[in-house]
């Protein structure tokens, strides 16, 4: 009997509406279900009294796959958990745009094909994003979509010289950078005039933000390359590093942040028969 956790975003699914439905579809069709909370809510914020929710670390430990409700955001964060935990994620979305969701909570009944295995697996390439001051390592993460480095709300600009492996790639004044997975490419990439990458390629895509230069432009890679930000002038001394919209890590000039393919891939469930280009052009109008 599989046994299937699923996890939804309280604030999203109001009163548990979808992630009740889907568990009654998904007992009926034999599978055993736990439901979890990937994160705490506020302490006054009401969950569902007739919903028994369980650890979640250890209702993963002998689980064979996670089914997210919410929207990238949510998804982003189970990932990591079912990543660690060695299975695969199911998005379902019931927030706004939701590139990473499989279902839309309109569609919950493709869910009966989990049982029989009616379903394939893609895998995306993760990065391993290190943080170093004055030699020391300061931060190590693994990010599915992306890392950030961005001026805080007072400063000017930052001063960025970026490699790739040994070669200068860009330097450049701006209001960041950002370097993503093929995964993250819809994300805060796009946002900031980046290309469009199909979720299952295997490249880094670096992306500054606002450069003071016209010359400088998004790259794509290879992800064999290893990806190196050197901090300069900061102005009013006040930048950040963000993975995959986590907390901000302060940084200070001279520090040097590094970015390469991690070991670990994320394995996403895949039902619809859809495909990524089909996705954009829905999400995007």
């Amino acid at each position: 009997m599989k046994k299937i956790v699923l996890t939804p975003n309280p604030y999203r699914d109001k009163n548990f509406k979808y992630v009740t439905l889907a568990e009654k579809i998904l007992r009926e069709a034999g599978m055993d279900t736990r439901i979890c909370l990937a994160f705490d809510v506020d302490k006054n914020f009401a969950l569902p009294q007739n919903v028994p929710c369980y650890d979640m670390e250890e209702e993963l430990e002998d689980a064979d796959l996670l089914v997210c409700f919410g929207g990238d955001g949510t998804i982003l964060h189970a990932s990591k958990a079912a990543t660690r935990a060695g299975i695969p994620v199911l998005g379902v979305n019931i927030g706004t745009v939701g590139f990473m969701a499989e279902l839309e909570g309109g569609e919950l009944k493709q869910l009966r094909r989990l049982a029989e295995n009616d379903y394939s697996i893609e895998e995306r390439i993760m990065l391993q994003v290190a943080a170093e001051h004055e030699g020391k390592q300061i931060f190590d993460a693994v990010a599915l979509n992306d890392a950030v480095i961005a001026k805080g709300a007072v400063a000017r600009t930052v001063q960025m010289e970026v490699f790739c492996d040994d070669a200068q790639m860009m330097d450049f004044s701006g209001d960041g950078l950002v370097v993503c997975t093929p995964t993250g490419s819809t994300a805060y990439s796009m946002s900031a005039g980046g290309p469009i990458v199909e979720p299952c390629a295997d490249t880094i895509i670096v992306t500054p933000i606002c450069a003071h230069d016209m010359r400088t432009k998004a790259i794509i890679t290879s992800s064999a390359r290893t990806i190196t930000v050197n901090i300069g002038r900061i102005g009013r001394k006040n930048a950040f590093l963000c993975v995959d919209g986590g907390r901000g890590l302060r940084l200070s000039a001279g520090d040097r942040i590094t970015v390469r393919k991690s070991a670990h891939t994320t394995k996403l469930v895949r039902l619809a028969n859809r495909s990524f280009f089909e996705v954009v052009n829905n999400k995007l109008k």
